[in-house]
């Protein structure tokens, strides 16, 4: 019959493929034409209204499976479907939206991971005297506090921010990271675990950057991931952590007890 195309055809002027033709067919949402005394089948006007109807509501992110009933129905629910549609391709925008954001951060690898507050205090860290490995595990402590006690994270960085202002902390947070190169008996890890106990209990704003890790649930398993991130066993860090958080038990201090 004349104004009859192929399936090829009905499908490129649908702007779709041959398979997704079928693939409608098969669901049931365009009605398969009959063939002709050839064998072909051939899709008339009316086929081809619904497969540009079929592929302009799949294309609008319209589920398969509710155009058949969509294009059936009347005017009204017919837009309320088309709303919805359109929610939730906004929904998807905006993930997608999201996603490409946390692709330009990758730029910064701190940046995927904390805020623009915690990245621009360990940009200043160095200015303070802090080496790169000090830095480093700043970052790491700051990725699992953020981790592990989200609802504190915010003053956690507060805290920190105001302390880096006072040169003792500063001093002192410097000689703590020195310990890596000390033997665990040495001496002087004694002496530091007294002197930072000592300014902690005078500095009760200082103190909160300690006290400040605990978290509702979990107390003391979190607490001990992210105070003692970075240490090994046995180790002078982990010797000055333990004396330190005696030190402050014994001031009055609660600091969850070791393992």
């Amino acid at each position: 019959m004349s104004g009859e195309v192929t399936i090829g055809r009905a499908a490129a002027f649908a702007g779709i493929t041959i398979k997704t033709v079928r693939h409608y067919h098969k669901l049931g949402l365009v009605e398969e034409p009959a063939r002709d005394h050839s064998g072909y089948r051939r899709y008339g006007s009316a086929e081809l209204l619904r497969l540009v109807q079929v592929k302009t509501l799949a294309t609008a992110g319209v589920p398969l499976a509710d155009i058949g009933p969509l294009l059936d129905c009347d005017a009204a629910p017919f837009a309320a479907a088309l709303a919805e549609a359109e929610r939730h391709l906004t929904e998807r925008i905006e993930e997608l939206e999201a996603r490409r954001e946390a692709l330009h951060r990758l730029t910064s690898g701190d940046r995927t991971l904390l805020p623009d507050r915690a990245v621009a205090m360990l940009e200043g860290m160095p200015t303070l005297g802090f080496s790169p490995a000090d830095v480093r595990t700043a970052r790491e402590s700051f990725v699992l506090a953020k981790a592990l006690v989200p609802e504190g994270f915010e003053d956690y960085l507060a805290d920190i921010e105001h302390a880096l202002h006072d040169p003792r902390f500063v001093e002192l947070t410097r000689r703590s990271a020195e310990v890596i190169g000390w033997a665990p008996q040495d001496p002087r890890v004694e002496e530091l675990a007294a002197d930072m106990a000592e300014h902690y209990l005078a500095h009760p704003d200082h103190l909160k950057i300690v006290t400040g890790l605990r978290a509702r649930t979990e107390t003391a398993a979190r607490y001990r991931l992210i105070a003692h991130h970075g240490e090994e066993q046995d180790s002078a860090a982990a010797r000055l952590a333990l004396l330190l958080e005696a030190k402050l038990r014994a001031g009055g201090i609660d600091i969850p007890p070791p393992a």
